[in-house]
């Protein structure tokens, strides 16, 4: 089967800083990919590559097996793209928006009004159609965005941190609609911060340092983790802080109300929970969740 979306071994450096180095992700019909990682760590730099809008200095970009080297018409053709900040026209209405957007891909009358239909309806916007775009709530927005994207059929679907900002009833309707065009057999890849979102993949890719240092299915990532995680109970929290800090093995804490969790590598967990106990705090180990998984892979990597 084709990939709908490849980066294959792709390279990128701005001037001293390399940005990418060496990344392979791929997006198959009907699947979601997420791309995580914390800030500087290459994600919207990789999008860019993968949508053509930068050049890479080493390996290759393809949209359903067209190279972007090779016929950059042709693949564009098969993209819609999110970025960030979506280029909307405040003043202009949710149907004015999306009339420009059709002439900008070529869409005739028939065609334009076929589309405008379905994907007013998709997004639920068919109310708002006559409101001015500067109007629209933040998830609203964000909802006219994708409208927007979607207008020429593409059979992939990029978005760079589509739910940044958007309130949590509009963030579950935006994945919804993502989980609906999946379901069609649209590939969709999409950069995050959010840990629970990254988790409801189908696949993922964790991005640090230019670098994917993990890539697969989120649980079946999280049943393979290989280090112990602890949950910490503590009344003195700077010392516990402080023990964790300069304990050996410890790759990553996050604070859980009065609570701590601790990522401890295997042959360290027995020796840090002696000294936490020591400490007076109340120790037991946890499943681990997505989120010690991608702490842990970023400050080791």
């Amino acid at each position: 089967m084709t990939a709908l979306l490849e980066a294959s071994h792709v390279e990128k450096s701005f001037g001293a800083t390399a940005a990418l180095r060496d990344v392979s992700v791929c997006v198959e019909p009907g699947e979601l990919v997420g791309l995580v990682g914390p800030d500087g760590a290459g994600k919207t730099t990789l999008l860019r590559a993968m949508t053509g809008l930068v050049d890479v200095d080493a390996g290759q970009a393809r949209v359903d097996g067209v190279p972007w080297t090779d016929a950059p018409g042709d693949a564009r053709e098969r993209l819609g793209y999110m970025p960030q900040q979506f280029g909307l026209y405040a003043d202009l209405s949710v149907d004015e928006n999306l009339h420009f957007f059709a002439d900008l891909f070529g869409l005739g009358k028939k065609q334009f009004l076929e589309r405008r239909e379905q994907l007013l309806s998709l997004t639920r916007l068919e109310e708002a159609h006559d409101r001015p775009a500067g109007a629209l709530s933040g998830g609203m927005y964000k909802k006219l965005a994708v409208a927007c994207a979607l207008l020429h059929r593409p059979k992939v679907l990029v978005l760079d941190e589509p739910t940044n900002g958007v309130d949590p009833v509009s963030r579950r309707e935006l994945w919804e609609l993502l989980y609906e065009f999946v379901r069609e057999g649209m590939g969709v890849l999409l950069a995050t911060p959010y840990m629970d979102e990254a988790a409801r993949a189908s696949r993922v890719a964790l991005l640090a340092s230019g670098s994917v240092i993990a890539d697969g299915e989120p649980t079946r990532l999280v049943q393979d983790f290989e280090h112990v995680v602890l949950d910490v109970s503590v009344n003195d929290r700077r010392a516990v802080d402080t023990l964790l800090d300069e304990a050996p093995g410890v790759l990553a804490t996050t604070p859980a109300g009065p609570r701590l969790r601790a990522v401890v590598q295997q042959n360290a967990a027995a020796d840090v929970s002696a000294a936490l106990e020591a400490a007076g705090a109340a120790v037991r180990r946890v499943p681990p969740d997505f989120e010690d998984l991608y702490l842990a892979r970023v400050r080791s990597s």
